[in-house]
């Protein structure tokens, strides 16, 4: 069966390599991961290489919920695409643009079954929109 799949992006006023930089630093992950200023992520940690694992820990800030955002990295070209599969079966790419005006982060992920899309889509915009925020205020 094929999934759905969800495209999120923004640009970022930034070069290439910070963009990059920052998307994928656990101390900068920390920082931008929610999509609500009512969650967190607690710790990150990522193996960015072939193989390699990454774990975001996402929290809601009152300690109701919280999960494990965790996959394994499937392809990595530095500054320019990331894809990884996450421990359901979904994949998920990311793709870095170099622009005249910053750097286009495009994010393009199979859509999970519990949620509507446009929810997925809010939260995962919300995510890269608090990216964008981050990056912009360094």
């Amino acid at each position: 069966m094929e999934s759905t799949k969800i495209t999120v992006s923004t640009l970022v006023n930034d070069s290439l390599e910070n963009t990059w930089k920052y998307f994928n630093a656990p101390e900068h992950i920390v920082q931008w991961n929610a999509a609500s200023d009512d969650w967190h992520t607690t710790f990150s940690t990522v193996d960015l290489q072939v193989g390699g694992k990454f774990n975001s820990r996402m929290e809601a800030k009152d300690g109701s919920f919280g999960f494990d955002f965790e996959g394994i990295y499937e392809v990595v070209d530095l500054n320019s695409r990331i894809v990884y599969g996450l421990e359901d079966g979904r994949k998920v790419e990311i793709v870095f643009d170099a622009k005249e005006n910053g750097t286009l982060v495009t994010e393009t992920f199979d859509a999970e079954t519990e949620n509507p899309v446009e929810l997925q889509r809010g939260g995962w915009q919300a995510i890269m929109d608090n990216f964008k925020k981050h990056v912009e205020s360094l």
